[in-house]
This record gives structure tokens, C-alpha cells and sequence, in this order.
């Protein structure tokens, strides 16, 4: 028997006492690199995906990520895949970052996604601005949704300025002008202590807010804007106004992960998480409380038949 053969032989032997064992078979000792974000749901499910990663034996890494450079950082190979890839924010990172080379899309989620602002269903069960949720209401409703810091003014409070630039501003000038102004907030969780702290305090707030997300069970109501249409961004050539189009959430993976990691990425290809799925996610840690390492823990325990059957992992 020369090398060649005994080292085939060997790596056979291996491979069998490892299946015989019960010890799962990672594609490649090299990581799988996840990337974190600043919101509940896409922090929760790189767990989860890492966690399912994690049972196949593979390495698993995590590194915080700029929402839009992620997908550069995905076709250079520093970070391997992008498990929220919302269309109506990232889309165009996503899309140039493919046309440059280097990054594929493996897929998309059964969730349908739409980022708008709105208004806890509260405010519209006691009527505290008639006529929501048109956005023509709002106009009359200046007063209804001013705070301390808006001078008078009615507030919208947007999500982190790196989310969505100056679309909302952009939107507010161009349909409610100058008695409405748009504060950022500094990250997602400053949204949700907005909206609990309005909750405690009985008063209306408008806020940037998403689905799917954890409020879907309590109950939000998005803003009703003229329809969204191609060109009517600011950055596309128009004055801004109009609404957020509802869109897909998908997957991005760099373009050499199904050679390095096969069957992770046939899993990760395979995952199709709908809007009840995401929103349990968030809600582990937005309303339980839980750190999100833990919801991730949580909800894989809770949905184990769910994702392996999803996946084909350990089937």
C-alpha cells in the first residue's frame, strides 16, 4: 500500500469512527464567519444559524458589521454569509456587491418584510389622531406627537441614520413639511424604549418599526403613504415622496462557502424562516428579556424538530 492509499485509508478509518461515535463531521476546520447587526431579530437568528452550524462540528465566529458594508466585507471573504438581507434597505448594497463578484444569493425566506413608521395599535383604538393611519392625518395631529425635543414640532423618531439616510427626512419635506421633523434614533433598542415608555405614559409616538419584529403580537399599525414607486427617492431622481415598498428577505453568502463548508451551506440554502419564526426571535429578547445568545439557545431547544426537518441537519 503506498502513502496516497494509507492516508485515504486513514481518513476513511476516521471518518467512520467519528459517524460510528455519533460525532457530527464539519466540512472545514476553517470559521464560519456571521455577522451581528444592531436589531433583535438578525443578532438572535446568527446564533441560531451558528448554533446549527455548531451541531454539523463546524467552527462558528461572530463579528459586529456595518448594516450596508457587510457585503463588501462578504465578497472580500471576511465574513462568510448575510442571514437578513432586507430588500428595501440593503438591496442595492446587496445587488452591487454581487455585480462586483464574489458574493452569491442563497435564497430567500419565506417572511415578506416592510420598514415604515407607524404607530402602536393603542393609538388608533383611542382615537388620538382621527383619520390614521393616512398619512394626511398626521398633518392635523402636529400637537398629538410633539415631544421635549422637538420644538413644537410633530416627531418622527427614525431607527440609526445609517439604516436609511435621509429617506424619511427627505419623505417629511416633500408631504408634511415644516411642522414635522425626523429624530434618529441610536439603535433599535432606543425605538423600544420609546414605545414602552409611551405605552406607561398613555401619550401617542410614531415610530421607525418593521415586520416581521416582535410588536407584530401586540399589535402595530404602519403608516399608509403614497404608493412607492421606482424613482421616487430623492437618490433616485425624485422629491422623496412616497411610501417603503414591501419586499423579500434573503440570504447572501460569499462565493466560495458551498466549496469550503458544502454542507453548511446546503443547510443555510435550505433555511426559510416566516414572519412568526423571526418575530419569536426578537421577542425572546425584546420581551422576555433574554441575552440574545440565550433566546438563540431557547428557541433552537423549542424548535428543534422544526429546523433539523428544515435543514435535512441530523435527519
Amino acid at each position: 500500500m503506498n502513502k496516497f492509499t494509507t492516508k485515504v485509508a486513514a481518513a476513511a478509518l476516521t471518518m467512520t469512527l467519528a459517524t460510528v461515535s455519533g460525532q457530527a463531521i464539519a466540512d472545514s476546520s476553517k470559521p464560519i464567519v456571521i455577522p451581528t447587526h444592531n436589531w433583535s431579530s438578525q443578532i438572535v437568528m446568527a446564533y441560531v444559524i451558528g448554533g446549527i452550524f455548531e451541531d454539523m462540528g463546524n467552527n462558528v465566529e461572530y463579528v459586529s458589521a456595518d448594516t450596508q458594508g457587510v457585503y463588501e466585507s462578504i465578497r472580500n471573504g471576511d465574513v462568510t454569509i448575510s442571514h437578513e438581507v432586507w430588500q428595501s434597505t440593503f438591496g442595492a448594497s446587496f445587488y452591487n456587491a454581487m455585480a462586483k463578484g464574489g458574493v452569491i444569493d442563497a435564497g430567500t425566506h419565506a417572511a415578506m418584510t416592510l420598514e415604515e413608521v407607524g404607530v402602536p395599535q393603542w393609538v388608533i383604538d383611542k382615537n388620538m389622531c382621527p383619520g390614521l393611519p393616512n398619512y394626511e392625518a398626521l398633518k392635523n395631529c402636529v400637537d398629538v406627537f410633539s415631544t421635549t425635543d422637538s420644538g413644537g414640532k410633530g416627531r418622527i423618531l427614525e431607527g440609526p441614520q445609517s439604516w436609511h439616510g435621509d429617506v424619511y427626512p427627505n419623505r417629511v419635506k416633500a408631504l408634511l413639511g415644516d411642522e414635522w421633523m425626523v429624530k434618529f434614533a441610536g439603535s433599535g433598542d432606543a425605538l423600544w424604549a420609546e414605545l414602552d415608555s409611551a405605552k406607561r405614559e398613555g401619550r401617542a409616538t410614531l415610530i421607525f418599526n418593521w415586520t416581521p419584529n416582535f410588536t407584530d403580537a401586540d399589535g402595530f399599525v404602519f403608516i399608509e403613504w403614497p404608493d412607492y414607486y421606482q424613482g421616487c427617492r430623492v437618490a433616485d431622481g425624485g422629491d422623496g415622496g412616497c411610501g417603503s415598498p414591501k419586499g423579500w428577505l434573503k440570504k447572501a453568502a460569499n462565493y466560495k462557502f458551498p466549496k469550503t463548508h458544502p454542507d453548511a451551506y446546503m443547510a443555510f440554502s435550505r433555511m426559510s424562516f416566516d414572519a412568526g419564526m423571526i418575530g419569536s426571535m426578537a421577542a425572546l429578547v425584546d420581551i422576555d428579556g433574554h441575552t440574545h445568545q440565550d433566546a438563540a439557545k431557547k428557541w433552537l431547544a423549542d424548535n428543534e424538530d422544526t429546523w433539523r426537518a428544515m435543514t435535512g441537519v441530523g435527519m
